[in-house]
């Protein structure tokens, strides 16, 4: 692999992985009050459309990172209506 795909997968994972203290602590504490409905859905739309970018240009750090980041995101907003 060469450094631009490494650099692109490390960039993927530490923004994944952000969400992942969020979604965990909405699950456990049963709480979405503080996440805004549509911070989540124009987020949500934005990673679909990186997707999309990613899946035109042939970029797996791209396509890998937002398909990941976008099932996170629908989780919240799962989470953020089932909670309401």
């Amino acid at each position: 692999m060469d450094t631009i795909g490494l650099v692109g997968y490390l960039a993927g994972a530490l923004t994944t992985i952000a969400f992942v203290p969020q979604v965990v602590k909405a699950w456990k504490l049963g709480e979405t009050r503080d996440l805004s409905l549509a911070m989540l859905v124009l987020f949500g739309i934005g990673i679909l459309l990186w997707t999309v970018y990613g899946l035109w240009v042939a970029s797996m750090p791209i396509i890998s990172a937002n398909l990941i980041t976008f099932v996170l995101v629908i989780v919240l907003l799962g989470l953020k209506i089932r909670y309401k």
